[in-house]
């Protein structure tokens, strides 16, 4: 599937079988945390936490273990940390996998 911007932002790492990377667009300070659905070429992700000493951040590693039937130390933001457009690569399960978990098929 692909979002506005054309882009699929889950994708298959090569080389990590099985393993995806999730272009994530972050919203901080939300009421609760939830996936909004695609936007520019990213996932939307509503986090209830602040921006602040990696809150959101740890946040949303947590959000996506959870919702991906995975362990939060196989979700590491691989680029992005300090912004709101983030790469996170997830290890354990496949892109398909993952479009299909956080409801983005």
């Amino acid at each position: 599937m692909t979002g506005e911007g054309g882009a699929d932002p889950v994708t298959d790492v090569p080389g990590r079988r099985p393993g995806c990377r999730i272009a994530v667009a972050a919203v901080p300070r939300a009421s609760r945390t939830s996936v909004e659905g695609i936007r520019a070429g990213a996932v939307r992700v509503r986090l209830a936490a602040p921006p602040v000493e990696g809150a959101a951040n740890e946040t949303l590693r947590r959000f996506l273990a959870d919702r991906l039937g995975v362990t939060v130390a196989d979700v590491v933001i691989a680029r992005g940390q300090s912004g709101r457009r983030k790469l996170v690569d997830v290890a354990g399960i496949d892109a398909a996998g993952a479009r299909r978990l956080l409801g983005i098929e």
